[in-house]
């Protein structure tokens, strides 16, 4: 599985761009427009965080096939800070920052599949999974 696209998130308007190229790949794929808005939306958060967090990171999108689905997996890397306590990041109402705590978790239940990984002053990788019905 070879990337399609990346994405810098380095402004407010790569938001954006990483949603639009999401958004090529997930047509492609055939998801309803209901998915399309869940995948969008889990972009923006993740997206949202590493300009808030990590001031610079990136977003890369490709198309997943297996023998009875296909998806797309979204992966968003940054050498921001890190993420002290993970478990508490993804809890609801918890935010180091001055956000609703709802990003992350947030992300994790419009997605199918979600994985976090964490280092203190080396940065965070999530990677995400929606898959088509």
């Amino acid at each position: 599985m070879a990337a399609e696209s990346t994405v810098p998130i380095r402004h407010e308007s790569d938001v954006l761009a990483a949603r639009k190229v999401a958004r090529a790949i997930a047509i492609r794929l055939r998801f309803s427009e209901t998915d399309l808005v869940l995948i969008a939306t889990a972009i923006s958060e993740i997206a949202r965080n590493i300009l808030t967090y990590a001031q610079r990171g990136e977003m890369t999108f490709e198309a997943a096939t297996e023998p009875l689905r296909r998806g797309i997996v979204v992966t968003a890397k940054d050498e921001g800070p890190g993420i002290p306590d993970v478990a508490r990041a993804m809890e609801d109402g918890y935010s180091s920052g001055h956000g609703l705590g709802l990003g992350l978790p947030g992300a994790r239940r419009l997605m199918d599949d979600f994985s976090i990984e964490s280092a203190l002053g080396t940065g965070t990788t999530i990677v995400m999974k929606k898959w088509t019905k």
